[in-house]
């Protein structure tokens, strides 16, 4: 597959020299969606950026516990993690920074899926992830992850959130059901990377907030980051970066949003973007 740049040129501000962190998506992203591996060529990428001295993140719509799976196959230590779609980041030394939603808010897209008791939904907290029910549409899009899927659990989300801080909720909803619940809550919005449900985070949440978690912390600008992504939920990470890259496979909000449309995850998009553009 041929990369398509949506820009000629570098993006205007962005000096590769001076590239201080990497972020990047996991599914469709660092995984394919067709051998459910890491491409060596990524692997590669990652610790050459890694040895002149980019710190790499993962920035994903997963929960930590939902990376596991993901991260042992990887031979790379990231230097951070931005996780559910940027509401809980983390670093090995301490770093802990989050927002999870409002318990009201929970109470009410619980109180909504009661309303429509054939909806699946899962619910996400720092540690554990649950449904409260399973069905087959579930299952085809649990399928799709192959051996990246993390395991199901079934628990009851009238009473975890009153104990536990839930930080997405992620019902198998139309669009229109979407606005409907949003319509409802305080500080919610949606964000999609999948057409068949949508990650319900706080409305002044998202990547970006994740990224600029770790860039407070480390007293970086956008214009020395670069971030990689293929979903709708990447499309304002991708838009925010200093340079933003759609992975070939990548939804038409992601492309739309990033500086740069590069090969698909199975044929070296990210090591080929970041050569393109001088990173490495």
């Amino acid at each position: 597959m041929t990369a398509v740049s949506t820009l000629p040129t570098t993006p205007h501000d962005f000096d590769p020299a001076d590239v201080k962190a990497a972020f990047f998506d996991i599914d469709g992203t660092l995984t394919s969606f067709v051998t459910h591996e890491i491409p060596d060529s990524t692997i590669e990428a990652l610790h050459r950026l890694q040895a002149r001295g980019v710190r790499t993140f993962i920035c994903s719509g997963r929960a930590p516990s939902h990376m596991t799976v993901v991260l042992d196959m990887m031979p790379v230590h990231f230097d951070g993690i931005v996780a559910l779609n940027g509401q809980y980041c983390f670093d090995d030394h301490g770093f802990l920074e989050k927002e999870p939603l409002l318990e009201s808010d929970v109470t009410t897209i619980t109180a909504w899926l009661d309303a429509h008791p054939d909806v699946v939904a899962n619910y996400c907290e720092k540690d554990y992830v649950y449904f409260n029910q399973i069905t087959e549409a579930m299952r085809r899009t649990w399928a799709q992850l192959g051996k990246t899927a993390p395991t199901t659990h079934i628990d009851d989300p009238h009473t975890r959130p009153a104990t536990h801080e839930t930080f997405q909720i992620s019902p198998y909803v139309t669009l229109e059901q979407e606005a409907e619940i949003e319509g409802l809550c305080r500080n919610v919005k949606g964000v999609r990377w999948h057409p068949d449900f949508v990650d319900l985070i706080p409305a002044d949440g998202g990547k970006p907030e994740g990224m600029k978690r770790f860039m407070r912390h480390y007293g970086w600008s956008r214009e020395q980051t670069v971030a990689f992504g293929d979903g709708g939920n990447d499309a304002t990470m991708l838009e925010f970066a200093g340079l933003g890259v759609a992975m070939g496979n990548a939804t038409e909000p992601a492309r739309q949003a990033a500086d740069y449309i590069t090969d698909d995850v199975d044929h070296d998009g990210i090591m080929n973007a970041l050569t393109r553009f001088g990173v490495l």
